[in-house]
């Protein structure tokens, strides 16, 4: 049995450049998806975020239209709603990289607000690429990487093949002309090498112990890939 760290968004609102704070948090499928992949593996799960902030889910993902049917729906709600975890998370600041196995990083508009410049997340992602460990990161989960900058703008994830959500997809969600900055954009400036694949497709991108996902439907993959890469 492995221990998995899961790094979740402590936000409840994403900051648009015209000041409106669009309610959002983590996006449900990226959440249940790789919980349910880890927990069914016999991994233990941990829920971390900011200052131990009980995570919340974006309610736009959980509208049928968004989750792939009704059905589908009420299943991610059954699954949030015994996941004990999300609401007794740790504190990033008090997370030790040495009690875990693995680090996931799911997505939503929440981590454009607080891990695109939160110190201590920054600090675990730096160790977790360093340590070798398998550190997987999807959708809009990437902004954290943007965190990990020195004074000098440099960062270890510099050249590290990525993927993540574009700004097609972007656009389809109808926030690309809203936003203060696009997650592409600010990967490809990072720099990474960046790449995507066809709107709302599962892509993943594997380099070195760095797995990343482009979209919601990347997330159950990318699980799967983490599962593989600790057994």
């Amino acid at each position: 049995m492995a221990k998995i760290l899961c790094v979740l968004t402590g936000a409840s609102y994403w900051t648009l450049k015209d000041g409106h704070r669009h309610p959002t948090g983590y996006w449900a499928e990226e959440f249940v998806a790789p919980y349910s992949v880890f927990t069914d593996a016999g991994h233990e799960v941990t829920v971390a975020t900011p200052r131990g902030t009980v995570p919340v889910v974006d309610t736009m993902s959980l509208e049928p239209r968004m989750a792939g049917g009704e059905e589908n729906s009420l299943r991610e709600e059954a699954v949030i709603e015994s996941a004990d975890e999300l609401r007794h998370p740790i504190s990033l600041e008090e997370v030790r990289l040495e009690d875990y196995d693995a680090v996931y990083y799911p997505g939503g508009h929440g981590p454009m607000e607080d891990l695109s410049v939160d110190a201590d997340s920054a600090s675990l992602l730096r160790k977790a690429l360093a340590s070798g460990k398998p550190l997987g990161i999807v959708c809009h989960a990437p902004a954290a990487l943007l965190a990990t900058r020195d004074t000098n703008g440099n960062t270890p994830f510099a050249n590290y093949r990525v993927t993540g959500f574009c700004n097609e997809e972007e656009a389809g969600v109808g926030f690309a002309d809203k936003a203060k900055w696009l997650l592409e954009d600010e990967l490809k400036k990072l720099p990474t090498q960046y790449s995507r694949g066809p709107a709302w497709k599962p892509y993943t991108v594997v380099d070195r112990n760095l797995f990343t996902g482009q979209n919601p439907a990347s997330s159950g993959p990318l699980a799967k890939e983490l599962v593989e890469a600790l057994s």
